[in-house]
C-alpha cells in the first residue's frame, strides 16, 4: 500500500532538524544567501522555510559526513539533504551562488541528460559543512520518474 498522497492532492511538509555550530552564520546562509524566511527560535536553534519545508537548526556538533554516494560520475556527500526546485529557481538559485562565490562541491550541471529524471544539480555545504544538494526539473512530476 502506497502511502503517497494521490495525484493532484497536497505535499504533507518535510521537516528536518539538524546541528550547527553558530546561530548567526545559519541565519546569514539560509536566510540572506539561500533566501529562506526565517520563522520562530530561541537562543539555541532557529526554523527556516525551506523552499516550503521546515528546517530546525539546532546549536550543536554537525552530523559527519563522506563523499560516499557514488551517483553517475561522481562520489556525492552522504548524507545530505536538500530541496527539488522547478528550473527557473534552480536556475536563480545557482546564479545567485555562483555570483556570491560559493565553493560547489559539485558546480551546477546537468545529470542523466536525455533519461528519466533528467535534472540539474548542485551540491554545496553551509556554514556548519553540513551538504546541502538542490536539485532543478522541468517538471517536478519526474522527481519519482523511473
Amino acid at each position: 500500500m502506497s502511502t503517497a498522497p494521490a495525484k493532484g492532492t497536497a505535499m504533507a511538509l518535510f521537516h528536518l532538524a539538524f546541528n550547527v555550530a553558530d546561530l548567526d552564520d545559519t541565519r546569514a546562509f539560509y536566510g540572506d544567501l539561500l533566501g529562506c524566511a526565517e520563522g520562530r527560535s530561541t537562543d539555541t536553534w532557529v526554523d527556516f522555510d525551506f523552499f516550503g519545508h521546515q528546517l530546525s537548526c539546532h546549536l550543536g556538533t554537525p552530523f559527519a559526513s563522506a563523499p560516499t554516494g557514488k551517483v553517475g560520475e561522481h562520489d556525492v556527500p552522504m548524507p545530505h539533504f536538500g530541496a527539488v526546485l522547478p528550473m527557473s529557481d534552480w536556475r536563480a538559485l545557482a546564479d545567485r551562488l555562483t555570483a556570491k562565490g560559493v565553493d560547489f562541491i559539485l558546480a551546477p550541471q546537468i545529470r542523466f541528460e536525455g533519461e528519466p529524471g533528467e535534472q540539474s544539480t548542485m551540491f554545496f555545504t553551509d556554514p556548519a559543512g553540513n551538504p546541502i544538494e538542490i536539485k532543478g526539473m522541468a517538471s517536478l512530476d519526474a522527481a519519482f520518474a523511473t
